[in-house]
């Protein structure tokens, strides 16, 4: 199994549910096992509130990965959420 975890944060804090429906889009991608798309909860002082967005997705294999990537409703998250968004940072490991 592969975990894609992946941060963001906004540009503008008032910004923060568009991009949670631009993120929400990826739910309806076919090649995704499970996936969690929320707002930060904000508890952790030592980020700053750096971090607004979490998505947390499941693929049984890197092929599966790749195909949630290469699907075009990833790249109408992408369209959607890239302009709102400042950081982005992902992590994918396998568990």
């Amino acid at each position: 199994m592969i975990r894609h975890v992946v941060f963001f944060s906004a540009k503008d804090k008032k910004d923060v549910e568009t991009i949670i429906e631009g993120l929400s889009l990826l739910k309806t991608n076919p090649h995704v096992d499970h996936i969690e798309i929320s707002r930060n909860l904000q508890t952790d002082e030592l980020t700053g509130g750096m971090v607004d967005v979490i998505v947390y997705a499941e693929f049984s294999d890197e092929d599966q990965l790749a195909a949630y990537k290469a699907h075009p409703v990833y790249q109408q998250s992408i369209a959607k959420v890239r302009p709102l968004r400042e950081l982005r940072m992902a992590a994918d490991f396998k568990a």
